[in-house]
């Protein structure tokens, strides 16, 4: 038996392929595991938890019966479905976590983040990361029909994306940068919480990395996207292994 951990999935009408890997993947490998972390944008966008698409309510339905069937499932939100709430974790038999959280596996105590509070050299994200995060700015924006949030979320993603291919133009090294985590950044919070191992996602760069942070050996986990490298982290008694899916393409 071992946990699971996966990140930005980015499940989205427009990639129905990748949703059908989710859903494949929760009733095969999922179904023989102790637990499965989801640190964050499991979807593309999320804009309330009266969205009414067929790929939330086929997503629900998977996570409920992997929940129902004795396997402990955990969310995290990201920076994409940041406004996933309680009733649609509800839905899915999944409990939220705060970001970040410190849990055990297997006897280590070990901190879990999406990952963009770590990529700090990016003040324009950080700053609308804050005002998107207020629970003021979240009760009026939920307020909105669903149209104008749909709406909305659309322009978000295109202005995203216009920003990202200006950076990139104007200078390639500087948006690898910029878009990765900053290292001080990570071994403060590793510093702050104490302990050894950090697993997180955002950055799209799966990897497995050793440093120091506090005078102590540490290691930082990535997870990678679905979209492009569809790994999965497996944790058991004897260690973590971080794997591509054998579906993935």
């Amino acid at each position: 038996m071992a946990t699971l951990l996966v990140s930005d999935l980015h499940l989205d009408p427009a990639r129905p392929e990748i949703t059908s890997l989710f859903l494949r993947f929760l009733r095969g490998q999922a179904a023989e595991a102790d637990a499965l972390y989801i640190l964050g944008d499991l979807f593309e966008s999320w804009v309330g938890d009266d969205d009414p698409s067929a790929a939330a309510a086929e997503v629900a339905t998977g996570l409920r019966a992997l929940a129902d069937a004795g396997v402990e499932v955990c969310f995290m939100h990201g920076n994409r479905d940041f406004l996933l709430g309680h009733a649609y974790g509800r839905r899915c038999g999944m409990r939220l976590l705060p970001d970040p959280a410190v849990v055990s596996l297997y006897g280590e105590p070990v901190l879990l983040m999406h990952g963009d509070l770590l990529c700090s050299d990016d003040t324009a994200y950080q700053a609308f990361r804050a005002q998107t995060r207020d629970a003021a700015w979240q009760q009026r924006f939920l307020a909105q029909p669903l149209p104008a949030r749909l709406a909305f979320a659309e322009q978000a993603r295109q202005a995203s994306m216009a920003r990202q291919e200006a950076m990139i133009a104007g200078d390639r090294a500087s948006f690898e940068t910029v878009t990765d985590v900053t290292p001080a950044t990570v071994e403060a919070i590793l510093a702050r919480f104490g302990v050894a191992t950090l697993i997180h996602g955002h950055t799209h760069r799966p990897a497995m990395h050793a440093l120091q942070a506090g005078g102590r050996s540490c290691r930082r986990i990535v997870l990678g996207d679905w979209y492009e490298q569809g790994s999965v982290l497996q944790v058991d008694a004897d260690g973590m292994r971080l794997e591509a899916l054998a579906t993935a393409r």
